[in-house]
């Protein structure tokens, strides 16, 4: 396959090149369950077969393959069942399931309805849940016997749909689902009206809504086609949980929008469970956080010496890779990873793109504006700035064609300033329209005058054969204003020695810089991360400020 050139391609893009593969339009508004499911109901595989859209692999039941058509058809019993509860187009359907096929049943027809589907994590607890429940008004929540007990602290709560056995007073999704026809006409609603209701993860303060347009499929589409680099033969898996933005976007949404199935593996996370998944469904397309590939490196000795697993390629978003986990993959995985960059509330906007040919690919920078999208570096003051300056990234929403954010659901914040979408990241722009990340604007540490930022040095402390990971920090200090500190997660072979933090102080002062060194190492179990697997960062500080 031919690998158009990336800057021509972005200056000649147009949202009608995308526009024109969907059933639907942006005048006439679309229902995305008839995009990313209908359409390929009833079509066939290379192999002649019904095409798949769901690879089920399961923890305590057997794992089953879910085609197209039956999954239009149980769309569509849910989606009725929906009906006969008075919940329609513009409605919060919530589901805190397991990666089962009743979650894509449910998302399917939430979205055949034209409802709103709001995915739970399965990780919250009843506060989480309560306050994602009553701030969006959500009618109607699906869950299991596993997460159950924990409605039973939520204040409010809506009418509850059960998979397995059910509560006197629940519904039974079965017995529902049972009592429907397998058809019902897709509900189509404008490209501006919301079809998902997201919260974001909550690395800076508490969760904001965002309600997601229809027409941010359109967007949607670009990523997986271009950056994912996603094609017909591939087997594709996105490791992240679609109780969040990576997860349901580019896990659910993108692939089936391209016709390819998606896996969904119930099994959590480990290095064996990964592998075992890998290997059984021959993947040849991967996308996982950074926390998924660190966490594999550091279990290498899962693979046998000379194990290469032949992917294709791969892919990263959530927080900057590191070399050494670029290196790895690129051993370990047979095949480049490429880093991109994404928000819940824009999806992806800056990438290293697998299906276009760029200029150059920097290690460990997140790349260039994803087609549709222009993004810069503002300064203090809102202006632009230039090659190897540091600020705040921005969309230029007035360039960006494909953005759709339109501010938080309920006006928690207002990140606009002007033509500008503020992400509260800072980034350094090398000038060729290429940028790499250096941390959330309230995570960089000024130092004896000098700004850091905290993934440069997590990156060098990664280098080290000892550390898995760590999250770099600001302490306040009287005479430098902060100090630099670090909390380190060791591998159990090694031992929270005083010469080990000399050891890694001495690495960043010797590949880094001697201003951005550690002057303080604390090694942890683990560190604090939203569910998501972002660190919060802020969480470390808090702690800092507390012992000075």
């Amino acid at each position: 396959m031919s690998i158009r050139d990336y800057q021509s391609f972005y200056n000649n893009f147009t949202p009608a090149l995308v526009e024109a593969r969907l059933i639907g339009s942006l005048k006439e508004g679309f229902n995305v369950c008839e995009e990313i499911c209908d359409r390929w109901a009833g079509s066939c595989s290379d192999s002649g077969a019904d095409r798949v859209g769901l690879f089920y692999e399961a923890a305590e039941r057997s794992s089953s393959q879910h085609t197209y058509v039956e999954l239009k058809e149980k769309s569509a019993r849910f989606a009725n069942f929906l009906a006969s509860q008075g919940i329609g187009k513009g409605d919060r359907v919530a589901a805190l399931l397991p990666r089962t096929p009743e979650l894509m049943i449910v998302i399917l027809g939430t979205l055949r309805a034209g409802a709103v589907y709001q995915p739970l994590f399965t990780a919250f607890g009843p506060g989480a849940i309560e306050y994602r429940l009553a701030t969006a008004k959500t009618k109607l929540v699906v869950t299991d016997a596993t997460n159950r007990s924990k409605l039973d602290e939520v204040k409010g709560c809506p009418l509850i749909l059960m998979v397995g056995d059910a509560r006197e007073g629940d519904l039974l999704l079965t017995d529902e689902m049972a009592k429907q026809p397998d058809e019902f006409e897709p509900v189509r609603i404008g490209a501006n009206e919301p079809f998902l209701q997201m919260f974001t993860s909550g690395t800076v303060g508490k969760a904001k809504g965002v309600a997601v347009p229809a027409r941010a499929i359109m967007s949607f589409y670009v990523y997986m086609r271009y950056a994912i680099g996603l094609r017909p033969d591939d087997a594709y898996w996105n490791v992240a949980d679609p109780g969040w933005a990576y997860g349901l976007y580019y896990a659910v949404i993108g692939p089936m929008l391209m016709g390819n199935g998606t896996h969904f593996n119930e099994n959590g996370f480990t290095p064996e469970t990964t592998y075992k998944m890998i290997r059984k469904y021959a993947i040849t397309n991967l996308a996982a956080a950074p926390t998924a590939y660190r966490m594999l490196m550091a279990n290498d000795a899962v693979l046998a010496p000379d194990e290469s697993l032949g992917l294709r390629v791969a892919s990263s978003a959530g927080e900057p890779l590191n070399p050494e986990v670029i290196n790895w993959v690129q051993r370990r995985m047979g095949c480049p990873v490429m880093d991109h960059y994404g928000q819940t509330e824009t999806g992806m906007t800056c990438c290293n793109h697998l299906d276009l040919e760029q200029a150059i690919v920097r290690v460990g920078s997140m790349g260039f504006s994803l087609p549709g999208h222009h993004v810069v570096v503002l300064s203090a003051d809102f202006e632009e700035l230039g090659e190897g300056e540091i600020g705040q990234l921005a969309v230029d929403v007035d360039q960006s064609p494909l953005f759709f954010f339109q501010g938080y659901t309920w006006g928690e914040k207002d990140p606009f300033k002007g033509r500008y979408y503020l992400t509260g990241d800072v980034v350094m722009s090398h000038g060729d329209g290429s940028y790499s990340f250096t941390g959330r604007d309230d995570d960089i540490i000024t130092t004896a005058g000098y700004r850091v930022g905290p993934a440069d040095v997590e990156s060098t402390l990664l280098e080290h054969d000892a550390v898995i990971e760590s999250g770099v920090i600001g302490k306040p200090d009287a005479s430098r204003g902060a100090i630099i500190k670090a909390y380190v997660v060791i591998k159990p072979q090694y031992d929270p020695t005083v010469e080990l933090a000399e050891e890694l102080k001495q690495r960043v002062r010797d590949r880094l810089s001697t201003h951005a060194f550690p002057r303080e190492i604390e090694f942890i179990d683990e560190l604090p991360k939203t569910p998501s697997g972002k660190i919060q960062r802020f969480i470390l500080r808090n702690q800092a400020r507390d012992e000075v």
